[in-house]
């Protein structure tokens, strides 16, 4: 189960955006997190990710108390959590290709072995040709990029997904070809998933069951 107990987190201690805010996702199940913009969810989203450490609260994921977060997080709980932002262009180092996007958590976990397979399947899966794969970011339309994002975030094979507004910039053929490739990965692997968004039509196509912000964290 992936837990969040008490949690409020921002960026200035003096104000922070999430106040007191409570979540669990079991595993298997898909959750929608709704909430207008600016109200938090972002952060919260990131506090689940174990990508921001929140100023007070507790993170609990797979039964085990999270004590670090980003890079001194244990890799084993880093690892299993996959996560795609709204924005791909702020997510995506300008630098690499897409292949070499996809490729950087196999890289960085030391799972080399057998990278180009898995790489090459996953391209294929989220729906990118291998003339796409040798580009890089500016040179790929918003909807292609974020197809490499998920990839990328699928690419260890993480028992949860936080997807952070991950179809927000994106039209509505490319929203439903990556929403399609969630539900599979999560048909195949059993993985959680929490969806945060603003669009309640999608949430509740997309869910098992959405919870609105006012809900799950205090004013």
């Amino acid at each position: 189960m992936l837990e969040l107990q008490g949690i409020t987190a921002g960026y200035d201690r003096r104000g922070p955006v999430v106040r007191d805010a409570h979540l669990a996702l079991r595993p298997g199940e898909a959750l929608g997190l709704l909430g207008p913009s600016g109200c938090g969810k972002s952060t919260l989203a990131r506090v689940a990710a174990l990508l921001h450490r929140p100023d007070r609260g507790t993170v609990v994921l797979d039964g085990t108390p999270v004590t670090g977060f980003r890079h001194r997080a244990p890799r084993a709980l880093r690892t299993a959590v996959g996560v795609v932002f709204q924005q791909p262009r702020l997510s995506a180092d300008p630098r690499l290709t897409l292949r070499d996007l996809v490729t950087e958590p196999l890289r960085a976990t030391g799972r080399r072995h057998g990278a180009d397979e898995a790489v090459a399947a996953l391209a294929e899966r989220v729906g990118l040709g291998p003339d796409l794969l040798g580009r890089r970011p500016h040179e790929v339309s918003d909807g292609q990029l974020q197809r490499a994002c998920l990839a990328r975030a699928l690419v260890l094979r993480p028992r949860w997904l936080v997807c952070d507004e991950m179809t927000a910039m994106l039209d509505a053929s490319t929203t439903a070809a990556l929403v399609g490739v969630v539900e599979e990965y999560r048909r195949e692997t059993g993985a959680g998933l929490l969806a945060v968004g603003h669009d309640p039509v999608l949430l509740g196509r997309w869910c098992d069951r959405t919870a609105d912000w006012g809900d799950i964290a205090g004013g």
